[in-house]
């Protein structure tokens, strides 16, 4: 069960994590859907979205779909991220990111993001990631 809205996600992580990247389009449970508008500061030569945006989109996406289900909690970090480069991201393109949270522990989350080009059903990347939960003591 969901215990935050993406909008009250939203205006938490402007307070604590202003810096962070793209727009939260959904939570449901266990998953988070975001976009990201790509700009020439997401680009690489060549034209495509670069590695690290691909990773930091994908990083704040699983952060979403943990906050959805644990509430507030400024101190989940990721633990472990692990990225697999599918096919080219096309800089013309906004990127998706779609989160699905595979164990939500007492002290660990793990999930997974697919990131697809806007318009494309085939992934561009498939990140793993795990968070370390704060203790709740």
């Amino acid at each position: 069960m969901t215990v935050m809205t993406a909008a009250a996600i939203e205006d938490f992580l402007d307070e604590i994590f202003p810096q962070r990247m793209g727009t939260i389009e959904g939570v449901d449970e266990m998953r988070a859907t975001m976009s990201l508008a790509i700009d020439d500061e997401h680009l690489r030569p060549g034209a495509s979205v670069s590695g690290p945006t691909l990773m930091g989109l994908a990083d704040v996406c699983l952060y979403v779909a943990i906050l959805a289900q644990i509430g507030p909690e400024p101190m989940a970090v990721t633990s472990d991220l692990h990225c697999r480069f599918l096919r080219r991201p096309r800089g013309d393109r906004d990127i998706i990111a779609n989160a699905r949270i595979l164990k939500l522990g007492r002290r660990l989350a793990v999930g997974e993001v697919q990131l697809f080009s806007d318009g494309d059903e085939r992934p561009v990347a498939l990140v793993t990631a795990t968070y370390a939960l704060p203790d709740g003591d």
